[in-house]
This record gives C-alpha cells, structure tokens and sequence, in this order.
C-alpha cells in the first residue's frame, strides 16, 4: 500500500535500536527520507548504511546527537533545519524502588525523556505549521497510563508526553499537522531479548518457548502473551505519519497487546 509518503524527511530519534530502528526502516520502506540519531557515530553510520541498501531509492542520513544537550541539539538544528516528520522515540528505563529514586534521577529521567523531545517539537513544530504538513509523534508507554509500580521515575514521564501531545495538538487546529501519542505494551527489544535469553539459559529451548514461559509467569494479563515486535510499532508509526491518518489529533494511541484492562 502506498503511504503517500514519498520523498518526505522524518527525524527519528533513538533509531539506531529498538522501536526507534524499527520505525525509522518501517518509513524508509514507505519512501521517506529518514535522519538516523543516537549518541554513537558508529552506530547511527551503521544504521544508514543498513537502510540505504534496504531502500536505495531513499536517502537516509547521519543525524549523530545527544539531544538530551542543549548544544549538539541545536548543532542538528543547524544541519537539518526542516523536516516532515518527528518521531520522538529515545527514552531511557530502568526498575527502580521508589525509595531509591533521588531528586537526581527525576531531574535526568526528565531532561530525557520529556525535555529533549520538547526541545525538538518546540523548534519543528513552527514550521510545520508555516508549511501546513506535519507529524508529529511521542512514543510513551502503557506504563503511562497503567503505572506497575516498578518504574516510578519513567511512568511520571511518559505520563507527561500525553499531556504534552495534547497541548501541542491543540495549536494545530485547522491544519495538515498531527501531534500524537503511541502507547506500546512490553516490546522485545535487542535489550529483553537478552534478558529473556539469561532468565531460561537452557539451550534446548526455543525463543519462543521462553517467550511463552516470560508471559505467563511475569504478564498474564497480556492478551497476546507474547512481546510486541518493534516491526509492529514502525508500522503503525508509518500509517500515523502518513495522510490517511490525518483525523488522528492529540490521541493516545495504544497498541498494548491487551495489557490495559480499561475500555479506554
């Protein structure tokens, strides 16, 4: 299907992993022009290369940065003035007591995963605006809406970018410019990959006879029982950025695999 999104430019934050990757070669595959970023050189030219031989039509390029830096942030905005699409995917995680969390990790917790994307959607936004056509998109977490308790200093932030989202989308009123939320459930990342491989050391076991073992005792209430691919989240992530999904403003966007119990 075509998209319609051909010859666009998308900044895909944190994209040489995970959900990022996954979504920046879900765009790529659909015709967009994607802007790799990450901390590490090596990586993201790595990345580039990888998408640039998938999809020789498209042009990715090198978008190296820590945005969490208020220095390198504008050094990109410098380099790539305008773009199409945002998707707002690095974040930062970790299981934590709540005891142990200190004034400074809610401050680094904050800085990254709220304040850099703000940083990104503050200077883009006004051109997409100027433009009339735009995309916009936060990558949360069901733990925003459904804090387990065990990542107190991530749900608090992921619950910001709902709230974020929806004041942004209220300045798009009138326009082709979208600001949305997708709220993915337990994903299997390189990083649960790995820990699931280290709780069932057994080699005789199948990955998916882990996965299986992993869901049913850590998440029963998963619908799927089983990790969400971060194949699944590009795509989706590609229809939001795309025209079709134009009547998509301020909207949280779960794709949960069944983990939140609510009807909305």
């Amino acid at each position: 299907m075509d998209m319609g999104l051909n010859n666009k430019t998308a900044l895909v934050t944190g994209s040489t992993k995970g959900i990022g990757k996954a979504i920046a070669i879900e765009l790529a595959k659909a015709g967009v022009n994607v802007l790799i970023n990450g901390r590490n050189n090596e990586d993201v030219e790595r990345t580039v290369n990888e998408i640039k031989t998938s999809f020789p039509n498209t042009f990715p390029q090198n978008a190296t940065a820590d945005i969490v830096d208020i220095g390198q942030r504008e050094a990109l905005f410098e380099k790539y003035p305008e773009i199409d699409i945002l998707v707002n995917s690095m974040g930062i995680y970790e299981i934590m007591k709540y005891e142990d969390v200190d004034d400074e990790v809610w401050e680094t917790y904050f800085r990254t995963n709220v304040l850099a994307a703000n940083g990104l959607s503050k200077f883009y936004l006004p051109k997409m605006l100027k433009n009339d056509y735009g995309r916009i998109i936060f990558i949360a977490s069901e733990e925003a809406i459904m804090p387990s308790g065990q990542m107190p200093q991530y749900c608090m932030t992921k619950s910001m970018l709902l709230s974020l989202s929806k004041s942004l989308s209220k300045l798009t009123v009138g326009t082709e410019v979208t600001v949305n939320t997708i709220l993915p459930g337990p994903t299997l990342s390189e990083n649960v990959h790995q820990i699931i491989d280290s709780i069932y050391p057994d080699e005789a076991m199948t990955f998916a006879e882990k996965e299986k073992h992993f869901m049913k005792a850590n998440l029963p209430q998963s619908e799927i029982q089983r990790f969400i691919k971060p194949i699944e989240i590009g795509r989706l992530a590609t229809f939001v950025c795309s025209p079709y999904a134009s009547a998509f403003k301020g909207s949280p966007i779960r794709m949960d695999g069944g983990m939140v119990p609510t009807i909305f």
